[in-house]
C-alpha cells in the first residue's frame, strides 16, 4: 500500500501538508491533513547538506520515501492513561523506518508542530499552523488503510514530496 504526503505549506515554524493513499490505478484519494515541524531539507534531496542543519525536535523529516509498520510497540504511546487513543492498537503506532538523521518517528495524533518533534500529526488543516479532529482522522488512517494493509501482509510506503 503506497501513501503520499504532498506538503503545501512549508512555513517558519511548521508545515502543513495533504496525505493521500495511492490506488493501484495511481489515483489519489484524499485521507486527511498532517501538520509536521519546519522543513530543513530546502533542496529536497533527503539530506541535510549545503548548510541545512538538522535541530532536534524542531525539523521536519527529509524528503523521500520509508517503509512504514505497525509491528513496533511504542513506549511512549503506550502509557494509555496519556494517551488513550493509542489503547484500541495496543500502542502500535505507524512508524517510519529508515528516516536519515532520526529515530521514532511515528504518525500519530496532536494539534501542532509543537506535538510533532518530527513525526507526522494527522488531522483537519482548519486552523492555521494546526489539525483539529486528530483522533478522527488518526482512526480513519488506521482503520480504514494500514490495519487492514497489515493484515493482508502488505508492504506499507509513504512518499513524501
Amino acid at each position: 500500500m503506497k501513501l503520499k504526503l504532498e506538503r503545501t505549506a512549508l512555513k517558519s515554524t511548521y508545515t502543513i501538508g495533504h496525505l493521500y493513499y495511492i490506488a493501484e490505478s495511481g489515483a489519489k484519494v484524499y485521507i486527511c491533513d498532517v501538520v509536521e515541524d519546519k522543513v530543513r531539507d530546502l533542496n529536497k534531496n533527503g539530506k541535510f547538506d549545503n548548510g541545512e542543519v538538522k535541530i532536534k525536535s524542531q525539523t521536519a523529516i527529509p524528503y523521500g520515501t520509508y517503509d512504514v509498520t505497525l509491528n513496533i510497540k511504542s513506549p511512549k504511546f503506550s502509557n494509555f492513561i496519556k494517551y488513550p487513543y493509542a489503547k484500541k492498537y495496543n500502542g502500535y503506532l505507524p512508524r517510519l523506518l529508515r528516516v536519515p538523521s532520526f529515530e521514532g518517528i511515528l504518525i500519530h495524533c496532536g494539534v501542532s508542530a509543537n506535538s510533532s518533534a518530527g513525526c507526522l500529526i494527522v488531522g483537519y488543516n482548519k486552523v492555521v499552523g494546526r489539525v483539529v479532529d486528530s483522533q478522527k482522522a488518526f482512526f480513519y488512517l488506521m482503520d480504514k488503510y494500514l490495519v487492514p494493509a497489515k493484515e493482508r501482509g502488505e508492504t506499507i510506503t509513504i512518499e513524501i514530496v
